[in-house]
């Protein structure tokens, strides 16, 4: 193909040579006949024949090269070579338009669209861009483009990233060059990708959208350019509502099918605005950063025509979201995008569109605020504003009464509003003013103590009369309570508010709710925020104190406050069982959360004076805690009624984070790790919902102690088999629940797959509990149930095949002896042992299990005095195992294990690079003075018994194996083991 090329660019040459020279004679041949040389005209003709004669040559080459190679080297098995050929195909037919520009050509690149790999598809795209570049050769494609339209629009969606991207870019270079050739419908197929998660694949819809939607008004004549640019605007507007609209009436996403690319549509209203201004950054930032059109818009007065409530609240949302973009530079959250690294010249413009909307924002923003004040979901966006402004321009530009005028809004939407996201918006733009950084902090804390002193005095009232007839209050005056202190509580989230002392008067409310239950529960989730927050400031105190060292904090502060903390834990944990479900809620999260402020952790980081606060839970404590899990997260199906879908996805969110907050208590030691066992049982049945979080859990609490983590596994195991038998009887272990809590034994020992030797301890004694457990001694020595725990012996056996050859030995006779005691008083009933024939046959070898006579005998025994050595030790290894109660190995055991794997450990020195699976494979075969070389003739007596028990076993493990790598590849993820 590279050939063809070359021969294609020396075709070119001639041509260009051959109408030189035809030009040349015809500009010869015009002069007249006194001026003409004959002799030059003579050279002409005569040149002009040898290049056409060569330009055939070529050309008849060429043919032949393209039906000798291309034909049939562009359908080759090799995707490389197919996309070899049709890159140079388009350098062919861009660079020689005149022989390669038809259909003849063309064709091959069509049919080529519909590749299976992603690299020839992105080639294909890649050389038709290349010829639609330009609008005289898109004129001559008019048949091509009508038969491969559908085609190149359906790419759009193509599972292979930088394809969609691509197939964007081909149908902009269509729609520029080529007039009406895109429908309507094949445009509504790449408008909704501006929400796309890939930031790539978004830019090049908004470039689309741009040239579709946004160029023909701006490059309108006869208007002026303000209007323009005001038309413009107001498309974009439509055309945001209307998708908007499309979304929450549920007419889905018109022109996506649910295959191919995630689109990252947003589920609420507010979320869309931030995704289409960064697709639209790249092109029309121009536009979306007149900010002076934006406001003058909001402030008209009337307000101008089609500009309703709705297209109000657009605007501010892109007045926001092109604020934060012109300032930061980064795609929203959720928005898949490569590290960014921003230019000397990017940082610069960055700097200058800081300060001209600074500048310009300023003044205005106070008008906003008191225009939009009633509204919530507008004072939320306009609060986000000043988040990106250049603070220090109040006091240097003398603005100091526009930051007066903010000051008095902030405090005016903090009495009209109690939705939760406007006083947090509102709480954190205070926060912000109030940097001791700035100039004027003195002012903004000024007026921030007003408005405390204003809310504190107001609570100090109503909780007066609460306290004086909780029972008599009206509905009105109870909200009025549970509103101020939810303001107070929102505040102190990013204030310290210690010195008006919260903390007293909402614990009084809460242990007069635990005795007399007559305050309303909004009140109550409201209080335990604020006692919450108050505890955190005063640590936060504790731990300054304790950093600068001057002055250290007395004996009596740290006994204080640890008896706060004492006195609030046991009222929340009364609260975990109120009725209300929010109120248990809410405990909860500030239960774990306090857990882990001042758990073990608490006196590192040079806070050794702190370890007196360190707060232990009890054992009702965690009981208590687990109890709410199970209930509130892993049993939530039982709720009645249907839920709408986004309802439903964010009760998800909830309860995961609730999971997550239990699981980093045991992940840093809060509570025991036995803790674990509680949501380790739901591995597998709530493995959609939550089954990173618990698998992140298995994999940390791995690393704290292998012993006790394969302990915790054997308990959760142990539990769900005694909860079966409790449930359903002896018959339980015939049901789909045991084979449930078999399918979790084999995941939890796809977890030891690698490391065997810092397993080995864990594993060893995860089996020798698990046969004590098995063979527990019966409560009636009459009842025919005794040992109705024999079939746990079922679930160990999914943890055999992770065990050294070794330690199946002795845990083979190990198991003999617990084995023959229960055998001796029960003569005849050998088929009530099915379970232990399971487990006994997992850890016998299977050279003993199924010996087979044809199998040569080319390897030699070793010498007998090692054999007799190796035997003297397992030996005696086998006697400590089963006399000591402990879950250490002997060192004999490991020295024998040494001598007789010293070849096939040599062998996995030397395949380290091997895919996980193939070593845990070679690792999980008997030892090799035991096994046949790859040398060694097969056993020709493949019908024997022996051969199709062995057989069966080798396949038994190869699944166990199959399924490891991926579990393998997720741990060296999370973090090998050191």
């Amino acid at each position: 193909m590279k050939l063809m090329t070359g021969l294609v660019r020396v075709a070119l040459s001639v041509s260009l040579q051959k109408d030189n020279s035809q030009r040349q004679y015809e500009a010869e041949q015009a002069k007249g006949s006194s001026c003409r040389a004959l002799g030059k005209l003579e050279g002409l003709l005569e040149q002009h024949r040898e290049l056409q004669e060569k330009q055939e040559e070529l050309e008849n080459l060429m043919n032949a090269i393209f039906k000798g190679v291309f034909i049939h080297r562009y359908r080759d098995l090799m995707p490389e070579i197919r996309a070899i050929c049709i890159e140079e195909m388009g350098q062919w037919i861009e660079h020689y338009s005149n022989s390669f520009l038809t259909d003849s050509y063309l064709k091959y690149i069509g049919w080529t669209l519909h590749d299976k790999q992603g690299e020839v598809r992105l080639k294909c795209l890649l050389a038709l861009q290349g010829l639609y570049h330009s609008q005289e050769r898109a004129a001559r494609m008019e048949l091509f483009t009508s038969r491969f339209k559908e085609r190149m629009v359906s790419m759009v969606l193509d599972k292979e990233p930088q394809v969609a991207v691509e197939a964007v870019r081909l149908l902009t270079l269509i729609f520029q060059n080529m007039d009406d050739v895109l429908t309507d419908s094949d445009c509504a197929s790449v408008f909704p990708l501006v929400y796309a998660s890939s930031r790539p694949l978004a830019a090049a819809a908004g470039e689309f959208l741009y040239n579709k939607l946004l160029v023909p008004t701006m490059c309108a004549r006869g208007t002026a350019g303000k209007q323009r640019t005001r038309a413009a605007f107001q498309l974009l507007l439509a055309f945001f509502i209307e998708s908007e609209v499309r979304q929450q009436g549920g007419g889905g996403r018109r022109g996506l099918p649910r295959q191919g690319h995630d689109i990252a549509l947003p589920t609420q209203f507010h979320d869309h605005a931030s995704y289409l201004v960064d697709s639209l950054w790249d092109c029309a930032a121009a536009l979306l950063k007149d900010w002076q059109l934006l406001t003058g818009l909001l402030l008209e007065d009337p307000p101008a025509e089609g500009l309703g409530d709705r297209e109000e609240n657009s605007l501010i949302m892109f007045l926001a979201a092109s604020v934060r973009q012109a300032t930061e530079g980064q795609p929203p959250v959720g928005r898949i995008s490569g590290k960014k690294v921003l230019s000397a010249r990017e940082r610069k413009v960055q700097v200058e569109d800081r300060l001209r909307l600074t500048q310009h924002l300023i003044p205005l923003l106070p008008l906003l605020l008191a225009k939009f004040s009633a509204d919530a979901e507008k004072v939320v966006y306009l609060l986000e504003v000043p988040r990106y402004f250049d603070l220090t321009l109040y006091s240097s530009g003398r603005l100091e009464k526009h930051l007066e005028l903010l000051l008095a809004q902030l405090w005016e939407v903090m009495e009209k509003h109690t939705d939760c996201e406007v006083l947090e918006a509102t709480s954190r733009t205070l926060h912000m003013l109030c940097s001791p950084e700035l100039a004027f902090y003195s002012r903004a804390d000024f007026a921030r103590s007003r408005l405390v002193d204003h809310l504190a005095d107001k609570f100090q009232h109503e909780e007066t009369e609460l306290f004086q007839s909780p029972g008599c209050l009206e509905n009105e005056d109870v909200y009025c309570v549970a509103t101020t202190l939810k303001r107070i509580a929102i505040l102190h989230s990013a204030h310290d508010l210690t010195p008006w002392n919260f903390f007293d008067p909402c614990i009084r409310l809460l242990r007069h709710t635990v005795d007399t239950e007559e305050i309303p529960k909004q009140v109550v989730i409201s209080a335990i925020s604020c006692s919450y927050f108050s505890l955190y400031w005063e640590l936060s105190h504790l731990c300054a104190a304790t950093a600068a060292s001057d002055p250290l904090p007395r004996q009596e502060q740290l006994l204080s406050l640890k008896q706060k903390v004492a006195s609030f834990c046991s009222l929340c944990q009364n609260y975990l069982v109120d009725m209300d479900p929010g109120v248990q809620e809410q405990a909860f999260v500030v239960l774990t959360d306090l857990l882990m402020i001042f758990g073990p952790q608490l006196p590192y980081g040079g806070h050794r004076l702190l370890h007196e606060l360190v707060y232990e839970p009890d054992v009702a404590l965690q009981s208590q805690l687990a109890g709410f899990l199970v209930d509130h997260v892993f049993n939530h199906d039982q709720v009645e009624g249907s839920q709408d879908e986004m309802l439903q996805i964010e009760e998800l969110h909830q309860r995961r984070k609730l999971l997550a907050g239990f699981c980093k208590l045991i992940i840093y030691g809060v509570l025991e790790l036995s803790a674990a066992s509680d949501i380790f049982k739901h591995y597998s049945k709530a493995y959609n919902d939550y089954g990173d979080i618990i698998k992140a859990t298995l994999n940390e609490t791995r690393q704290i102690d292998r012993t006790e983590w394969a302990h915790t596994l054997l308990l959760t195991l142990q539990q769900l088999l005694t909860q079966l038998l409790l449930e359903q009887g002896p018959v339980g272990v015939h049901s789909a629940a045991f084979l449930e809590i078999r399918d979790l034994a084999r995941r939890f020992s796809l977890l030891f797959g690698l490391h065997q030797l810092q397993n080995r301890s864990a594993l060893v004694t995860l089996h020798k509990d698990g046969i004590k457990f098995a063979f527990q001694e019966p409560v009636a020595s009459d009842s025919r149930l005794d040992l109705v725990h024999l079939p746990f012996l079922e679930l160990l056996s999914e943890f055999s095949p992770r065990l050294v050859p070794p330690d199946k030995a002795l845990l083979l006779s190990y198991l003999k002896k617990i084995s023959q005691a229960h055998l001796s008083f029960r003569r005849g009933e050998e088929h009530l042992w099915a379970s232990l024939l399971v487990y006994q046959r997992s850890l016998s070898p299977q050279e003993e299990a199924a010996p087979s006579p044809d199998v040569p005998a080319q390897q030699k025994p070793g010498p007998p005095a090692k054999r007799r050595h190796l035997d003297e030790s397992l030996g005696h290894s086998d006697a400590s195992f089963s006399s000591t109660s402990g879950s250490r190995l002997q060192s004999p055991l490991l020295t024998s294990t040494t001598l007789r794997k010293k070849g096939h450990l040599a062998a996995q020195l030397l395949g380290q690079e091997d895919s996980g699976s193939e070593s845990e494979f070679v690792q999980s075969q008997p030892p090799q003075g035991h096994k046949a070389s790859r040398s060694q003739p097969q056993p020709k007596n493949r019908g024997s018994l022996g051969w199709q028990l062995g057989r069966l076993t080798l396949m038994e493990v190869g699944e166990a194996v199959v399924e490891e790598p991926e579990t393998s590849e997720e741990e060296v993820a999370l973090g090998k083991d050191s």
